[in-house]
C-alpha cells in the first residue's frame, strides 16, 4: 500500500517549497568560516595561529588565509593530529575525538587516520537529510518513499583502541544512524558489520529476496558486482525481478560514465542516479536537483578555497609549490580546474583534499569533479585529466558499442621520449580488437584535449594499449585488502603500483610487457 508514500513525498515536498531562498554562496561561506575560527579559537591550534585575534580584525578571512599554511594529510597528522590519536582534547577541534575514519584513498598509502568530531558526525547526518529533502525535485513513485534503503558500504564494525574507535567512515556513521532511519536501513546491523567483503556480498545475495529496496547506495564496481551475483543466483534476467521498486541509485567516489553500459544490462528500467561527494573528511556536495551537477553544501560546518590547477601554483609531480594562489568561492570562475582546500568542523584546517573540481554554475555552487591532484598525466606538457580519460573512453564504448567498466593508465618512457600505457578491463575482452581499440583511443584523446594532440605530433610517441579482464581489476584490489567499501581501482597508477600490477597480470596469464614508470 502506497499511502505511507504519498504522505511521506508529500512532507519533503512542502519541505523544499517552505526552505527560504539561499543567500549568495559567499555569504554563507563567510558565516561559516566565523563559526569554526570561534569555535576553534581556544584549542592548541586556535591559539598557535591567533584565531582570538583574527575575529576582531575587520577581514579574518584574508588574515586566515595570511597566517595558516596550507596543509596536507602528512603535515597535518605530524604537526597536530597525532596529538589527538594520543587522545589529547582541544588539539585542533574542541574536546576529545572518539572517532577516526581510516582511509588509504587510491595511492596505496599506509592508512590514514582522519579524525571525526561530533559536530562532523551531526553534519553528514545533516547533509544526508537535506540530500533526502531534494527527492522531492525527482518525478518518484510515491510507493519507493517507503521500501528499503540498501547501503553497500565497508564494515561498520568499528574497531576499538585505547583512546578512540577506528574504521570506514560508513562504520562511523552507521553507529549514528538515526532511530527512525533504521525501519529502512538494509543489509541490517549484522551483515553491514561483516568485515569479509566476499562474504558480505554472499549474505547480501541470500536475503535479497526478503527485501524490498527503493534505493542503493555506493561505489559503481560494488553494486554492479553485486546486482550481477544477485541475478545469478536468483536465476533472474534483471535486478528489478527480485526488486521491482529500485528506483533511485546513489554513487560516488568516481564517475559512473563508464559503468553505465553494464547498469543498463542489469535493470529491466533505467534507475534515477544521484551523484554524491563524501570524503573522510566531510560531506562535501550532492546532486541536487534532476539535470544538474552536484552542488556544494556550503552551510554545514566546511569552508572551502581553492587554489588554481595548472602549472603557476603546483609541480611537476601534482605538489602545491610555496604560497600558491588562493581563492575564495566569490573569486573562482566558471570552467577553470581547481585543487580544493577545506576547513572543518572536525579540525581539517586548509586542508589540500586532492581532488580537482570545476564549477559549472557558479550561482548554484554547482561542480563536477575532473580528477586528482595527482592523477594526471602530464609528462610532456600534455595536462590529461582523469575526466578527459572518462570522456575518451566513453566515445570507445559508444564507437565499438562496447562496455569498459574499468581502465587504468601509467606514464612511461619510450627511449628518449614517452607515452601513455593503457589497460581496458572489459567482460569479453578476448572478443576485441585491442589495436583498433587503440587508434579509436588515440583519436578519442585527441579530440578531448588539445595538449594531449599537440604532444602526440612530438615528445609523446605513442600509446601503447592492452585489454584484459574487468575481473583482474577487481582481484587486484581483493590481492592488496582492499575489495568493497569505499575502494576503487585507481585511474592512475604511480610508480610503485605499475611493477605490481603488471606481475599480477603476468601471473594470470596475461600478457604484459614491462614498463618503464616515467
Amino acid at each position: 500500500m502506497a499511502f505511507l508514500g504519498h504522505i511521506i513525498k508529500r512532507a519533503l515536498t512542502l519541505r523544499k517549497y517552505l526552505e527560504y531562498q539561499q543567500p549568495e554562496p559567499w555569504y554563507i561561506q563567510k558565516a561559516v568560516i566565523y563559526r569554526l575560527l570561534k569555535k576553534a579559537q581556544n584549542t592548541e591550534f586556535g591559539k598557535n595561529f591567533g584565531y582570538n585575534e583574527m575575529l576582531k580584525m575587520n577581514n579574518p578571512v584574508r588574515q586566515f588565509q595570511k597566517q595558516v599554511p596550507i596543509y596536507d594529510y602528512d603535515s597535518m597528522h605530524n604537526e597536530w593530529w597525532y596529538r589527538t590519536l594520543k587522545g589529547e582534547r582541544d588539539v585542533s577541534w574542541p574536546g576529545k575525538i572518539e572517532y577516526f575514519a581510516l582511509t588509504s584513498g587510491t595511492s596505496g598509502a599506509p592508512n590514514k587516520y582522519i579524525p571525526v568530531s561530533h559536530d562532523m558526525v551531526n553534519a553528514i547526518q545533516r547533509a544526508g537529510i537535506k540530500q533526502i529533502y531534494s527527492l522531492a525535485a525527482y518525478n518518484l513513485p510515491p510507493q519507493m518513499f517507503q521500501k528499503g534503503v540498501l547501503i553497500l558500504g565497508g564494515s561498520t564494525q568499528m574497531k576499538k583502541k585505547e583512546q578512540y574507535f577506528e574504521g570506514d567512515l560508513s562504520g562511523i556513521s552507521a553507529m549514528n544512524i538515526p532511530s527512525w532511519f533504521q525501519h529502512f536501513y538494509k543489509p541490517g546491523k549484522e551483515i553491514a558489520a561483516q568485515k569479509d567483503w566476499n562474504t558480505k556480498l554472499d549474505e547480501i545475495t541470500k536475503k535479497a529476496p526478503e527485501w524490498d529496496i527503493g534505493m542503493v547506495c555506493g561505489i559503481p564496481a560494488w553494486v554492479q558486482i553485486m546486482f550481477e551475483k544477485i541475478i545469478d543466483r536468483h536465476n533472474l534476467v534483471t535486478i528489478h525481478d527480485i526488486w521491482p521498486n529500485l528506483s533511485v541509485y546513489i554513487h560516488g567516489g568516481v564517475n559512473f560514465g563508464p559503468y553505465k553500459r553494464t547498469f543498463n544490462r542489469l535493470l529491466a528500467r533505467p534507475l534515477v542516479n544521484i551523484e554524491t561527494y563524501i570524503a573522510s573528511e566531510g560531506y562535501i556536495a550532492f546532486q541536487q536537483q534532476p539535470n544538474a551537477d552536484m552542488a556544494l553544501i556550503l552551510n554545514n560546518g566546511i569552508f572551502y578555497e581553492f587554489i588554481p590547477f595548472d602549472d603557476s601554483n603546483f609541480d611537476d609531480d601534482g605538489n602545491p609549490i610555496d604560497r600558491p594562489e588562493v581563492l575564495t568561492i566569490d573569486e573562482v570562475e566558471e570552467g577553470q580546474p581547481y585543487a580544493l582546500l577545506v576547513s572543518t568542523c572536525a579540525g581539517c584546517w586548509r586542508y589540500l583534499l586532492g581532488d580537482v573540481i570545476q564549477f559549472t554554475n557558479l550561482k548554484e555552487a554547482q561542480i563536477i569533479i575532473t580528477g586528482r591532484t595527482k592523477h594526471f598525466l602530464s609528462l610532456c606538457g600534455e595536462h590529461l585529466s582523469v575526466n578527459n580519460m572518462v570522456q575518451a573512453v566513453q566515445m570507445l564504448e559508444d564507437h565499438f558499442n562496447i562496455a569498459i567498466p574499468e581502465f587504468t593508465t601509467v606514464g612511461i618512457r619510450k627511449d628518449s621520449r614517452f607515452a601513455h600505457k593503457w589497460y581496458l578491463g572489459l567482460h569479453n575482452y578476448d572478443s576485441v580488437n585491442s589495436e583498433e581499440l587503440q587508434e579509436v583511443l588515440d583519436l578519442a584523446l585527441k579530440k578531448v584535449n588539445n595538449d594531449y594532440s599537440m604532444k602526440r605530433k612530438g615528445p609523446l610517441k605513442e600509446l601503447d594499449l592492452e585489454v584484459v579482464p574487468v575481473t583482474a581489476f577487481y582481484e587486484w584490489l581483493e590481492r592488496r585488502g582492499k575489495m568493497g567499501g569505499q575502494n576503487k581501482f585507481p585511474r592512475v597508477l604511480n610508480k610503485t603500483q605499475l611493477p605490481d600490477w603488471e606481475e599480477f597480470l603476468n601471473t594470470k596469464g596475461v600478457i604484459s610487457s614491462q614498463a618503464n614508470s616515467a
